[in-house]
């Protein structure tokens, strides 16, 4: 049987889980200064953590005011000034040493390396692979198991 009430319950459920899902989205940033400080509090007057490079990526777990408190892909967390942030998707090495790839895919032949920590420019993503850029201007794929970001 479905009814006006059984329509209503089932709208109820969709509505909470999309809620739900948005909620738990990540929402990331990169830098988009030649150099940003992260530091240990949402402010100037407090100490200098690290210091990031342009395009490094960061999800965001709070904001106060023009301060953002993010985590990098080993789970540092600080604080950076919104302003000096940025939309342009980047994406970090989390392994070891990463192959860059022709195409999306194990059987394309190898074009190049990064290593971990290294920062790419992420153009697109396919699947499990992401299409990216490195410092050097290398264009390549490299599998989303190995990178971390966006």
């Amino acid at each position: 049987m479905t009814g006006p009430r059984t329509l209503r319950l089932v709208l109820l459920a969709l509505s909470a889980y999309f809620l739900i899902s948005v909620a738990q989205a990540r929402e990331m940033v990169s830098v988009s200064r030649p150099e940003l400080n992260m530091r240990s509090g949402a402010g100037t007057d407090h100490e200098v953590v690290w210091v990031l490079a342009r395009g490094y990526p960061l999800q965001v777990v709070a904001r106060q005011g023009n301060w953002l408190k993010v985590r990098d892909f080993e789970n540092d967390e600080g604080w950076v000034y919104r302003p000096m942030t940025g939309r342009t998707p980047h994406m970090i090495v989390k392994s070891q040493v990463a192959n860059i790839r022709s195409g999306p895919g194990t059987r394309n032949r190898i074009v190049g390396k990064a290593e971990y920590g290294e920062v790419l420019r992420t153009l697109e993503n396919r699947g499990g692979w992401a299409k990216i850029r490195n410092e050097g201007g290398l264009t390549g794929w490299v599998s989303r198991s190995l990178l971390w970001g966006w």
